[in-house]
């Protein structure tokens, strides 16, 4: 057990052997090989649901009328074309958006895939004595196969294809082609594209003035310049995951949460992370708490002193915030004055899809690359956040790229996701197993210097949220922070993904949110009863966040100097810093 990090009885792991590394760099080996993705655990899955699906002939039966439904409905279009078609693909799956995919006879090939797939969704249905997480690791198995499947993908049957290649004289297949052997290359030597013209960090993006005013090997603090001459009393602290960088939160101009909180009168600190290399593999979990959330506490109560910050978690920051707010609290350290997760998870038994990728032969699968190389690495858990969304993610961009010939259109959430960090191998180990296999933090398990904590030992005001369609902090179990904390709780349920819904900014077009009060040890409400009773208001959740951070502000004084050289605090350097541009 880590010093600092383990749980009161920590479970039995399996002995050291004499040849153990050969077994570790033959399981790296492996890893590496396929991508990062044990198949142990699918091919379990699959196994179960075959064998549950074998001695069950009713839900034989079920499938087969199914199966003939669907070919009935197919004929039936093939016969008279002018009928609607009976099956739609998903919301985010944009494969078959051309006009051309509801002309004959594309639509025919279309509708036949569209009908092998929802056989499929209706196969992997769960079954008396098949495990639910089989159920759904079997249903992932068999979309990834059909996506490769989809008509979309041949040149051939694509009408989108067809129709740019005539267009174009064959031009779009010798860009695409050009378009592969760049990527195929970039893939094979780990090399990445400077960021696009209008797109540089520091100048476009992440350009909201500050000066860094703490740095250690973990993190560089930023405080940003002040907007107004009078600024709320208490500063804000932002603590944002360390599996990308910071700047999520300092986007472009206009959709900077930065820069609107600098503009409402906040004094705002924010933690920029280091790009852990081979070399720090032994960072572990109890490190970002102690030497990043709490180092930079320290620094901030220092800058502005005499008064409690209100800090801010986003995604993994998130998590470690509330990690460190319930230590903290159990300590009796009183320098927080609220606390806000943005799409944060504190239970992770309903993590969303990532729990596809994760059980004990896939933890020690990625450990075993992470022994390795030190680090998990960019590209490992871009793959896996991609698969969750083949669809859109990796086969509508492969068609648009390599066949349409086009290139990517920047954006600036599009420049920041290519921006990924690396894991270092002892704290994604801790991470991995602490949380997501064992949810040791709700259960009552998870020990700080070897002493238990609880959220529940919260006292301090909580501002929740979470996003409607985020694939990777659900938000019911985002939600469920309010069934693990007893105190005063302020919960939002915003329009959009995990990053954007967070990216909602005053004047955005389209967006609403729900919005609750629960006050302290009131009684706990469902997610699906709550949701049934919240009642959606158009625009940003921006300015009510905003609001209740005023009233939690501690009244107005004149704006700080930034750093504090008297305290050993003087600026460093400009904003963005110097981590968020490490390679």
């Amino acid at each position: 057990m880590n010093a600092g990090l383990g749980t009161a009885v920590d479970p039995p792991h399996p002995p050291e052997h004499p040849h153990g590394n050969l077994d570790r760099a033959a399981g790296a080996t492996m890893a590496r090989l396929a991508g990062g993705v044990s198949a142990h655990a699918f091919l379990e899955a699959w196994s179960d649901w075959a064998q549950h699906l074998a001695r069950a002939p009713g839900r034989q039966l079920e499938l087969a009328e199914h199966a003939q439904r669907n070919m009935l409905k197919v004929a039936a279009l093939a016969a008279n074309p002018a009928n609607a078609p009976p099956f739609a693909p998903k919301p985010y799956d944009h494969r078959f958006d051309h006009a051309g995919w509801q002309t004959w006879p594309f639509q025919l090939w279309q509708q036949g895939f569209l009908a092998m797939q929802d056989w499929w969704d209706q196969a992997t249905e769960p079954m008396r004595g098949l495990r639910p997480e089989d159920a759904e690791r079997t249903r992932f198995l068999a979309r990834q196969t059909l996506d490769v499947l989809s008509p979309s993908n041949a040149p051939l049957i694509n009408p989108e294809i067809i129709t740019e290649t005539v267009k174009t004289g064959g031009r779009n297949l010798t860009e695409g082609a050009a378009h592969f052997a760049h990527d195929a290359m970039q893939t094979l030597t780990g090399q990445r594209d400077p960021a696009p013209e209008g797109y540089r960090i520091g100048v476009d993006l992440a350009c909201t003035p500050g000066q860094v005013v703490y740095r250690n090997d973990l993190m560089e603090l930023i405080q940003y310049t002040p907007q107004t001459p009078q600024v709320h009393a208490r500063p804000i602290l932002i603590v944002p995951a360390w599996i990308m960088k910071y700047y999520i939160l300092d986007l472009s101009p206009e959709n900077s949460m930065v820069r609107y909180l600098v503009g409402q009168g906040f004094t705002v600190f924010m933690i920029s992370w280091t790009n852990p290399t081979a070399a720090q593999r032994d960072l572990s979990l109890e490190d970002y708490r102690k030497r990043g959330v709490m180092a930079a506490l320290d620094a901030v109560t220092a800058i502005v002193p005499d008064t409690p910050v209100q800090a801010v978690g986003y995604c993994l920051g998130g998590t470690i915030l509330a990690i460190a707010a319930a230590t903290m609290a159990r300590d009796g350290d009183t320098r927080l004055a609220s606390v806000t997760l943005m799409a944060a998870q504190v239970d992770f038994a309903e993590a969303g899809e990532l729990l596809l990728f994760l059980d004990e032969s896939q933890v020690a699968f990625l450990e075993d690359m992470m022994w390795e190389q030190g680090y998990l690495d960019r590209p490992q858990m871009a793959r896996a956040f991609a698969a969750i969304r083949a669809e859109d993610l990796i086969w509508t961009r492969a068609v648009q790229r390599y066949f349409l010939g086009r290139e990517d259109v920047p954006t600036d959430i599009g420049v920041w996701l290519s921006d990924t960090t690396r894991m270092p191998a002892l704290m994604h180990s801790q991470y991995l197993r602490g949380l997501f296999l064992e949810n040791r933090l709700t259960a009552g398990r998870f020990a700080v210097e070897g002493r238990v904590i609880a959220l529940k030992d919260l006292s301090v005001p909580l501002f929740v949220i979470g996003t409607e369609t985020d694939h990777i902090a659900p938000w019911r179990s985002v939600y469920k922070t309010q069934l693990f904390t007893d105190g005063d709780l302020t919960f939002v349920l915003t329009k959009g993904g995990h990053n954007s819904g967070i990216l909602s900014e005053p004047g955005h077009k389209g967006r609403h949110y729900r919005m609750s009060h629960r006050p302290a040890r009131a009684l706990y409400v469902g997610p699906d009863a709550w949701l049934a009773e919240a009642k959606a208001k158009s625009g940003s959740w921006w300015p009510d966040w905003a609001g209740w951070l005023a009233a939690q502000g501690g009244g107005l004084m004149d704006a700080p100097s930034v750093g504090a050289a008297d305290k050993g605090l003087a600026p460093i350097c400009p904003a963005p810093g110097t981590y968020v541009l490490q390679p």
